[in-house]
């Protein structure tokens, strides 16, 4: 992509960040972002900070591409204040595309969620029957179906929804900010290496589709360009359990230090996830190119360089 004017919601976020910054090498990029989950500091000097809200009037919005990344990101949120949850994931979202669209956007990428899913330890394709098991959910998946409505009402329109799996990078790039709704490798990392336990819930062998934040930022890139429309799977299909994590960030710290295993709090707990990414790959021909190992590394590397 190049020489487009970008809009990116959530912008000063982690994965909104990474994004905008990646793209303000060869775009005109705003970040937009209400400084909720997100911190203008994540934001390189090229990309143009606006600090507001997704249920604004007047949003920077004549741009070619909106990327909708701005949300209540997670089932604590919602259930902490369910209302102000819908408005933000849903309308929000309907006031940004009603705005660009105005304005003449015609491509949009939106972030939704795989945790819809549920617990499955087989690949899930973009297909597979989904279930509402939480506000969160409820409210991505209301996007989901007011995108379906903008792609088919309008010919001139496309919007692509981004089913990420458990993205990451660690405290020493963007993720810091997010604290305790930050992926649970890196919580794990920073805590292992101040030598505290982390605290793992059942027995350990709940499993992730640890997605690495670079390879999102290449996913939602390609499917702008191409205009895809629809909903599209972006993870790794290769899934590691939070024992076997640990195990690893011990192993490229050199630390020996043992989790806490506490019961599991929550009703309808999601064990597994794993994406099937056939549909991304043959659309754009997208896929991961970070391996969990190298990963893992990455999110270790800032602690063996401070020691």
């Amino acid at each position: 992509m190049q020489n487009e004017r970008v809009l990116v919601t959530g912008g000063a976020g982690f994965i909104g960040s990474n994004l905008a910054n990646t793209l303000a090498a060869d775009n005109d990029v705003i970040a937009l972002d209400n400084g909720y989950l997100g911190t203008p500091e994540n934001l390189v000097d090229g990309v143009k900070y606006v600090e507001a809200d997704v249920l604004d009037d007047d949003l920077p919005t004549a741009v070619d591409v909106v990327y909708h990344l701005a949300a209540l990101s997670s089932r604590q949120m919602l259930e902490e204040n369910p209302r102000q949850g819908a408005r933000v994931n849903i309308e929000g979202f309907v006031n940004v595309v009603e705005q660009a669209y105005a304005d003449g956007c015609e491509t949009f990428v939106y972030a939704s969620t795989s945790s819809a899913y549920g617990s499955r330890t087989e690949p899930s394709p973009e297909d597979t029957d989904l279930e509402a098991s939480t506000g969160y959910d409820a409210s991505m998946l209301g996007r989901e179906r007011y995108a379906e409505y903008y792609n088919d009402f309008y010919d001139d329109i496309s919007l692509a929804g981004m089913r990420f799996f458990s993205v990451y990078q660690g405290y020493g790039g963007n993720e810091a900010h997010k604290g305790e709704y930050a992926n649970t490798i890196s919580q794990f990392a920073d805590r292992i290496a101040s030598g505290e336990s982390p605290v793992l819930w059942g027995d350990g062998s709940q499993t992730r589709d640890f997605t690495h934040v670079e390879d999102i930022v290449r996913g939602l890139t390609r499917t702008a360009e191409k205009e895809l429309t629809g909903v599209y799977n972006l993870g790794t299909g290769d899934p590691y359990s939070f024992n076997e994590m640990v195990e690893m960030i011990n192993d490229v710290l050199e630390t020996d230090v043992e989790p806490t295993y506490e019961p599991i709090p929550l009703e309808n707990y999601v064990h597994d996830t794993c994406a099937d990414i056939s549909k991304i790959r043959e659309a754009t021909g997208w896929e991961p190119q970070i391996g969990f190992a190298e990963g893992v590394r990455r999110v270790c590397e800032p602690y063996l360089d401070g020691s």
